[in-house]
């Protein structure tokens, strides 16, 4: 008996022998773990305030893609409407100088055949009546002189050369400006396909900016709180917690 409760004291003298040695060693470890966690505070700390900071940046440059992106926007749609209104202007404007050429073509087409008579009957007499009347460009012997023509009812022999000539006059007039607001307008097109085209381009690259910052804003946000994690850890092990 005696000898059995020698074996177990030896035994148990044994085994606080290795828990005591595991204890020793275990607790070497930790506080080597400690310290070098507690040593990586200050390290965290700045990590921490550097992801603030950038991720501070990306919000801002964030905000100011997207107002690039909503001012490029603005500009294609202040840009179109601008384009309608031109658009119907010059669609209004030409259609009115085509109706004036077609009717003073007209008009010396007929002196020249001698049926001005019938040409005074027709619907492009009553329109080169109201471009004679309207036409602020034309000086007051022309206008008395066709205003003349234009009033009689029958073939206007005696002056009809000067009249065809000052018709021409009136045609190449007319068909100058009708050139003229057509180049203004084909400069017109052309500028809002330019400003279209930049604009989208704009458009595109703060889209994918956007987007590119986005992940990267999301990526800081783990970042942050995963560096706050670590250095919780570090503070707690350094106050024994």
């Amino acid at each position: 008996m005696a000898k059995e409760i020698d074996a177990d004291g030896e035994k148990d003298e044994e085994m606080h022998e290795k828990y005591m040695c595991y204890c020793e060693k275990n607790t070497a470890t930790l506080g080597t773990s400690i310290t070098e966690l507690t040593d990586k505070v200050p390290q965290i700390e700045a990590s921490i305030e550097e992801a603030v900071a950038t991720k501070a940046q990306l919000e801002s440059d964030l905000a100011k893609h997207k107002e690039d992106r909503e001012a490029a926007k603005k500009a294609i749609a202040d840009a179109t409407a601008q384009r309608e209104k031109e658009a119907a202007e010059f669609a209004s404007e030409s259609t009115e100088d085509k109706a004036n050429i077609a009717a003073c073509s007209k008009a010396v087409d007929a002196i020249v055949k001698g049926m001005s008579g019938s040409f005074l009957q027709s619907d492009a007499a009553s329109a080169l009546r109201n471009l004679v009347l309207n036409r602020e460009s034309l000086d007051r012997y022309s206008r008395r002189t066709l205003t003349e023509f234009l009033s009689t009812s029958a073939d206007y022999a005696p002056a009809s050369g000067e009249i065809v000539g000052i018709l021409k006059q009136l045609l190449e007039d007319m068909q100058k400006e009708l050139a003229d607001i057509t180049k203004t307008e084909d400069g017109a097109i052309a500028d809002f396909e330019s400003l279209v085209a930049a604009k989208e381009k704009e458009i595109a690259a703060a889209t994918e900016a956007i987007e590119m910052k986005l992940e990267k804003n999301g990526e800081m946000a783990v970042k942050i709180v995963n560096l706050k994690r670590a250095g919780a850890g570090g503070r707690d092990g350094e106050h024994g917690y």
